[in-house]
């Protein structure tokens, strides 16, 4: 019997991403082939995203572009699930009739069931099922990120409630994995060759708080860091609530941990830090990153804010505005307020005009553009450890990667135009020029773990 080629469109972030690698590693056996080529796919899944009406939208328009290969190319079943189909499954099921199979946040591991039975009754199937439990170390899964690097989610759902976050209605409430559980996920990871783990969760920081036997995104960093082989060890989406001293010491001390945090600040103004549920004031955000680049002065800090929430003033974003500008942060990421149905501040009285919304956020990012651009001119001369990815998708000539300061998708590369090196290779760059967010230089040597 021939196998059925399958198609997988992972939107979103690198959360979904894990979740797409469930599904694929359920999907790996006698009766299915992977494939990247949608037009010769027989089963569509589209893994999408509902995270902020943007992301809404392009998981519909990508629905609908899958869809139109059931009438003109191989595709027979078009499967569709995440965090859109957790949310709209009905509403979706009616405006789409050509998608056959709904599935949840947490209904990977169903898949195979799930296609085995439409197959047996093609009907459209709404099979998604409440938020529940979490992938461990045992759970098939095939990695989709270059053999160098990987993420490891080391929890699921989130507690912290936001008010402006539909997540815990998608995703449930905090789910911890064990420690255990993710150190052997990581040996495993390692012993494939990659250089690279990420851990990412809704807020790694929480990491624990829903367990009763004292773990601790510490604890567990204290023990992957014991993994012989692992390299580079980055921590995305720490809630600046949870950052503690000893985690700040464990960065500043731990050669594997890259200087590197992902803090999600949101805003500084405290009215709107009380509105949004962040529970954290100005005053602690000032005092942690001077903490912070008083005990690692070399660290990488990316940040992402929202404009335009609910009643934000003129002088609230100004406020915004000026804290940004005082250069704190390499890395910003600005968003406009979704007004997300569901969310306690979708509710909320004077709502912002979209165009207030795309003004303040052109305005922050030129203001950080600037920062960005004298940051990386700083670094004129340095030389830096780079996890080579490859020839540069611009020409052949030269080589790209990225340091420890720059992580995958969101962050800049270093295009390196002196010297060789293998994919997956680390080695030492001495940066010669410098853009806005990329950078420039020439292998001078290979890495020295004992520096």
């Amino acid at each position: 019997m021939s196998k059925q080629k399958v198609c997988l469109i992972s939107l979103g972030c690198p959360k979904n991403l894990v979740d797409s690698e469930v599904i694929l590693g359920h999907l790996v056996s006698e009766r299915f082939e992977i494939t990247a080529n949608e037009e010769e796919a027989e089963i569509l899944i589209i893994n999408t995203c509902a995270f902020i009406s943007d992301a809404q939208e392009e998981s519909v328009d990508t629905i609908l572009e899958a869809a139109s290969l059931k009438d003109d190319g191989a595709c027979k079943m078009l499967i569709v699930c995440g965090c859109l189909a957790q949310r709209y499954q009905h509403e979706l099921a009616l405006e789409m009739p050509e998608v056959d199979l709904f599935m949840g946040t947490s209904d990977a591991e169903r898949i195979v069931e799930l296609i085995d039975q439409w197959q047996n009754n093609p009907q459209q199937l709404q099979a998604v099922t409440p938020p529940c439990g979490s992938y461990d170390h045992t759970t098939l899964r095939v990695q989709a990120t270059p053999f160098y690097t990987a993420y490891v989610k080391i929890a699921e759902g989130c507690s912290n409630c936001c008010s402006y976050c539909i997540i815990p209605q998608l995703r449930g409430k905090l789910r911890s994995r064990s420690i255990a559980s993710i150190v052997v996920e990581v040996r495993e990871l390692v012993a494939r060759g990659v250089q690279e783990i990420n851990l990412i969760a809704q807020d790694i920081t929480a990491f624990g708080n829903d367990l009763d036997d004292g773990s601790s995104l510490e604890q567990l960093l204290r023990e992957l860091v014991k993994i012989d082989d692992l390299k580079w060890l980055r921590l995305l989406y720490a809630y600046p609530d949870g950052v503690s001293a000893e985690l700040i010491e464990l960065i500043a001390t731990e050669e594997k941990i890259c200087n590197y945090l992902d803090l999600p600040l949101q805003h500084i103004d405290d009215d709107i830090l009380i509105q949004m549920n962040r529970r954290i004031d100005e005053a602690e955000l000032r005092d942690l990153i001077q903490r912070i680049r008083q005990r690692i002065p070399e660290i990488t800090l990316r940040t992402s804010f929202i404009v335009g929430f609910p009643g934000e003033t003129a002088a609230q974003f100004n406020k915004l505005l000026e804290f940004v500008s005082t250069g704190y942060f390499d890395h910003v990421g600005v968003f406009c307020y979704s007004q997300e149905h569901g969310t306690s501040a979708a509710t909320f009285p004077d709502q912002v005009d979209e165009q207030v919304k795309q003004e303040r956020q052109q305005q922050l990012m030129q203001v950080q553009q600037h920062i960005s651009t004298d940051k990386q001119h700083q670094l004129l001369g340095q030389v830096m450890d780079v996890l080579v990815e490859g020839y540069s998708a611009e020409t052949e000539l030269l080589l790209q990667g990225r340091s420890r300061g720059q992580a995958a998708e969101v962050d800049g590369i270093v295009y390196i135009n002196a010297g060789q090196a293998k994919v997956g290779d680390i080695v030492a760059v001495e940066i010669t020029d410098t853009a806005e967010y990329d950078l420039v230089g020439e292998i001078v040597g290979a890495w020295d773990e004992e520096e």
